[in-house]
């Protein structure tokens, strides 16, 4: 009961406020994250194909594939994504990449219903990758 009292006590309830707002904002990150599927950087999708032998798979449409992708880049659009997942590898882990990182949260899961266990979303998608200035490619 003391501790009802003292929530409620009105000298406490800016301490009150303090503690549910700053709660709230530690917990909109995890949130953020959850919703997204574990989207990973750049910097960790990178190391996840360098040290796991990862894969790329690229969600955007073939002309924007074709414009520039990520060297050894599987092009795999979402519209076609569910006829095509039988191409993609499911012994190795699978880097989703679309422009913003909304597609691929998407495509992801639809891979991890198929029985893809290991899928990441690249967070930010190809605009997070062009602002680290990392390299794309137009070959294959």
């Amino acid at each position: 009961m003391d501790l009802l009292q003292f929530l409620l006590d009105k000298n406490n309830i800016f301490i009150v406020a303090v503690t549910v707002v700053s709660g709230v904002m530690l917990a909109i990150p995890a949130l953020r994250k959850g919703r997204t599927g574990s989207a990973v950087s750049t910097t960790e999708a990178i190391q996840m194909v360098n040290q796991r032998q990862a894969v790329w798979v690229d969600v955007r449409p073939a002309e924007q594939f074709q414009a520039g992708h990520i060297a050894q880049a599987r092009s795999v659009p979402a519209a076609d994504l569910e006829q095509k997942a039988a191409s993609l590898p499911k012994n190795k882990p699978l880097v989703v990449v679309c422009d913003n990182g909304r597609d691929s949260a998407r495509a992801a899961a639809k891979l991890r219903a198929q029985g893809f266990a290991d899928v990441v979303p690249l967070d930010g998608g190809m605009r997070a990758w062009l602002a680290a200035s990392l390299p794309v490619t137009q070959k294959g």
